[in-house]
């Protein structure tokens, strides 16, 4: 229990300090925002600064940091402190800058940014992985939340073969069509707060629960630190694609720019993006938790052929039953009911809002304008009918959701140098290079961490991981060698680096 504690206080201790030094950095002014500058009554919608930190919370906030630290706590304790550090000098730098960037450049999506900072070519590469990830992202939280309230709410067996399933999922479907079409303080905006009482019910009561049900944690030490993974299984670079969410995410820039639009002052934006990948940190470091206490406990489940499955295979193969284990052992039938729901509620917040990113990415790239609904709907059937595609072919082949998973948390990551380059080409440009390093080591880190992983995992180039680690460095220092070029060059050019302050 002492590591899980340090962690947390690295976590929010930290996370105070350093959430300072990035806001001294951008210096927020009075300047307008894009939400009064373009307001339209759709996406550019002034709303009050604890009404954006739960849109955007909740946005960001999928099953990654649940699922993703169930599986990655089976590397040890460690994740204990990987979790937060990563989460402070990565995740929430990531989310601060990505969305303070968009402010300061009237609220532009993620690839207008990357098209200003980086250029065309890098441009139309990020274009090919972003609307990949939208989509994956659309297909994996209908999926997720879907057999989660399928098997562990309504008790229906969420197999691809009963009609109860796609009817839960039609439901989910349904609620994103609208998400993606409405006004985004008209159905978001009202919602919300109701998925945010029942996530902040959910994430304590699990973090209470801790305590009150005596959960075993262990800490790290010299044993714990060199047992390894039981399935055999890196720690570089499994575990940073593994715990993507609660540590880093590519995902979050683009909501970020959502979030962007609705700002009303530039002080805000600690609070909205820094701060609000905070508590995302805390979720994921809670889900570690529990999962391993759970483990200790020695809880599981009896499968269909009468097997009771508990310990390791319980997280790395069986990680949304934890959920509902964890949530019943702590909580009762009734609690625990209530904190699935607010699993549920996590994915559900990101996918509606994932799908809208790609509409306004969408309309952007295209020059069509927004508000009329028809125009909204040009964009959304196609969109739509896509991800029903992937979503059916998951449900379908037997190791298709592994796949589609796979794919989902390499791309997340993948995603997330491109902002990071943007961030730091920023820096530059302002010739600010110290501060530039804060975010061009992590990007750098991480151009190690995605470009190994895809040589060396068997759904990419099956690469001996040996090999794929000198792959990766020698791709990490190109990035970086481009990144800090790139920054030069804007410097000495004198290029135009944020949009014209209204005040």
């Amino acid at each position: 229990m002492t590591t899980f504690l340090i962690g947390l206080a690295i976590l929010f201790v930290g996370g105070a300090v350093y959430g300072k030094i990035c806001e001294g950095i951008m210096k927020p002014d009075d300047r307008k925002t894009p939400a009064y500058v373009k307001t339209d009554g759709v996406d550019y919608v002034p709303m009050k600064t604890w009404r954006n930190s739960l849109i955007n919370l909740l946005n960001i906030a999928g099953t990654g940091p649940i699922l993703g630290p169930i599986q990655g706590i089976l590397f040890g304790p460690v994740a204990f402190i990987l979790i937060p550090i990563g989460n402070i000098f990565g995740g929430a730098l990531h989310d601060y800058f990505s969305g303070m960037l968009a402010l300061r450049n009237n609220g532009a999506q993620m690839p207008e940014l990357v098209k200003k900072y980086a250029g065309t070519s890098v441009y139309k590469i990020y274009n090919v992985f972003i609307c990949l990830l939208m989509l994956l992202v659309g297909a994996v939280f209908i999926y997720t939340p879907g057999d989660i309230a399928a098997t562990q709410v309504f008790g229906f067996s969420g197999l691809a073969t009963d009609p109860t399933t796609w009817i839960v999922y039609g439901v989910i479907f349904l609620y994103y069509l609208f998400a993606t079409m409405f006004p985004i303080d008209k159905l978001i905006g009202k919602i919300y707060p109701f998925f945010g009482a029942i996530l902040l019910f959910s994430a304590m009561g699990i973090f209470c629960g801790l305590f009150l049900r005596a959960y075993q944690l262990p800490n790290l030490t010299i044993e714990t630190l060199t047992a390894g993974h039981p399935f055999g299984q890196k720690l570089i670079p499994m575990f940073f694609v593994t715990v993507a969410c609660g540590i880093v995410s590519g995902f979050h820039s683009t909501q970020t720019a959502i979030i962007s639009r609705n700002v009303t002052r530039e002080s805000q934006g600690r609070t909205t993006f820094y701060n609000m990948m905070l508590l995302e940190g805390f979720i994921a470091m809670i889900w570690a938790a529990a999962a391993i206490g759970a483990v200790s406990k020695g809880l599981g489940f009896v499968d269909a052929e009468g097997v009771f499955i508990s310990g390791p295979e319980l997280l790395q193969y069986n990680a949304p039953r934890v959920i509902g284990i964890v949530a019943n052992d702590m909580l009762g039938s009734i609690g625990g009911m209530i904190a699935i729901l607010g699993v549920i509620a996590l994915p559900i917040t990101s996918g509606d809002t994932a799908l809208r990113s790609l509409r306004l990415m969408i309309s952007d790239f295209i020059k069509l304008d927004q508000k009329p609904a028809a125009n909204r709907v040009k964009i959304c059937v196609p969109v739509f009918l896509l991800v029903i595609g992937i979503l059916v072919w998951a449900k379908f082949d037997a190791n298709g959701f592994n796949t589609l998973w796979r794919y989902f948390a390499w791309s997340n990551q993948t995603i997330a140098i491109f902002a990071f380059a943007i961030i730091s080409i920023y820096l530059l440009g302002r010739g600010m290079k110290g501060a530039a390093m804060m975010s061009l080591i992590p990007g750098t880190w991480y151009a190690f961490i995605t470009f190994t992983f895809i040589c060396n995992a068997a759904i990419g180039f099956n690469i001996p991981l040996n090999i794929s680690y000198i792959l990766g460095l020698v791709f990490a220092a190109v990035y970086a060698a481009l990144v800090y070029r790139k920054g030069v060059n804007m410097r000495e050019a004198k290029t135009p680096l944020e949009a014209e302050p209204s005040y």
